[in-house]
């Protein structure tokens, strides 16, 4: 079914090019040059907007604010010829889902809506799923590029019944994973049982996973149903499985081998049908070469999914806040600019997980309708002093080369920030942290003591 887009831009030219562009991939394209007409209209019909920000009556931005009352969850790319940091900030604050500087090629407008259509039919196929209540909210958010490449994987595999590793930092959403790729399965109305193997000791993992008879140890003073015949149809989630034995990870490679399990006591053997899904925040590789984790073991597992830690999906910020707001009951609440950007220049080494200790704190010690930079946690205020204090020292040589060539860049570029981070060979992140560093500004260099 083909995709409808709505374009909003008081320039015709810029409409027609769009609709142009787009046609190429089959969409369906509409164009309005007022975004007050536009937002007359029956907007659910259409899967994106892109709407252009300075524009007369009313800009884009109010338009998105306008869009989201009556249709929250439709997307809408915002377009500008006058980009900044804080304008930036802004419209991904507001609930934009991307953002693009212009002049921009017919590539790059494709390629961006291509992504965002890619991420909203990925979410609407994980809303259509029958979750459980205890699965109800929790999700894996993220509309970046590296989250649109990850939920690729998860769709691909599954509905496959290969056992799946997911790598990744603490605090990354491993166990999310897991759970996505239950519920996006045939399985999802099957158990899903969780063991968290670093909080069991290594003497009752073993029971709690293949279970035991009456009698077979003392204290064993009733059949005990393991784990693993629990999740029977399902999925079992081994969490922290760098943490099991040698000796447990022998006996389990077993299992998977062949699917079946002896309860500890017992000379019966049982067949157990389950998908394995294991996770690891160590490096699985070196545990493997420090003798700590069977290759073979390794080797049982067909496919290794690696969850992006947040330093390498930054856009999702805003959107992880958004919902977490909501999530605590803080739903009009918001982030300043100034805060979000401190925000955006943490790389999180806690991952969201600290993202949401960061943001509960802060609401409980600052219940203010607007999160200011002085209400977040010493370590961003500390954070923001570091970031003043770079625009004041003297550049060294290599410093102001390096200067030069940014602003020379972006001049070339007529400061489009995504096509000179490409031709500088760095993200875009990075390049915004620069140009406020070296206090670079559209058509003037403001960098002090240096000329």
């Amino acid at each position: 079914m083909k995709a409808h887009i709505l374009v909003i831009d008081d320039d015709a030219v810029a409409c027609e090019f769009l609709q142009e562009a787009l046609s190429l991939d089959g969409y369906e394209v509409k164009s309005y040059t007022s975004a007050k007409e536009a937002l007359k209209q029956d907007l659910s019909r259409y899967d994106l907007l892109m709407s252009d920000i300075r524009m007369p009556e009313m800009d884009g931005l109010q338009f998105l604010g306008e869009v989201h009352k009556k249709w929250p969850d439709l997307p809408v790319i915002l377009m500008t010829a006058y980009g900044s940091l804080e304008t930036t900030m802004e419209a991904i604050s507001l609930g934009a889902w991307d953002y693009i500087s212009k002049p921009f090629s017919p590539e790059d407008c494709r390629s961006i809506v291509k992504k965002v259509l890619e991420v909203r039919e990925l979410r609407e196929k994980r809303l259509k799923l029958d979750l459980s209540e205890t699965d109800k909210g929790q999700e894996l958010l993220g509309s970046s590029a590296p989250m649109v490449e990850f939920y690729k994987q998860i769709a691909r595999v599954a509905d496959a019944s290969a056992s799946v590793l997911i790598e990744g930092e603490s605090g990354t959403g491993k166990e999310l994973t897991a759970r996505s790729l239950h519920n996006m399965s045939s399985r999802r109305d099957k158990p899903f049982v969780v063991v968290h193997c670093g909080a069991i000791p290594d003497n009752l993992l073993e029971s709690e996973l293949f279970g035991y008879e009456k009698g077979a140890f003392t204290g064993a003073s009733h059949q005990h149903v393991g784990l693993l015949e629990s999740a029977e149809g399902g999925t079992v989630f081994l969490d922290e499985i760098t943490e099991m034995s040698t000796a447990l990870q022998g006996k389990f490679l077993r299992f998977m081998q062949n699917g079946e399990i002896r309860k500890i006591g017992s000379h019966e053997v049982h067949h157990v049908a389950v998908r394995v899904v294991a996770a690891a925040n160590k490096n699985i590789d070196q545990e493997v070469d420090a003798g700590r984790f069977r290759l073979d073991l390794l080797y049982r597992f067909i496919v290794r999914l690696r969850v992006p830690p947040l330093r390498e999906r930054k856009d999702d910020i805003p959107l992880l806040i958004e919902s977490m707001l909501k999530k605590f009951g803080y739903a009009n609440v918001r982030i300043s600019v100034e805060a979000m950007e401190l925000l955006m220049s943490y790389d999180w080494p806690g991952n969201v997980r600290e993202m949401e200790n960061m943001l509960q704190q802060t609401l409980l010690l600052s219940p203010f309708a607007v999160i200011l930079p002085e209400n977040l946690p010493v370590r961003f205020q500390q954070q923001q002093e570091l970031v003043k204090s770079d625009a004041s020292y003297e550049l060294s040589p290599l410093e102001i080369a390096e200067r030069d060539k940014i602003l020379q860049t972006l001049q070339a570029t007529l400061w489009n920030q995504s096509k000179a981070a490409q031709i500088l060979d760095i993200d875009r992140k990075t390049l915004r942290l620069k140009i406020r560093r070296y206090g670079l500004i559209s058509g003037k260099n403001t960098s002090p003591k240096n000329p």
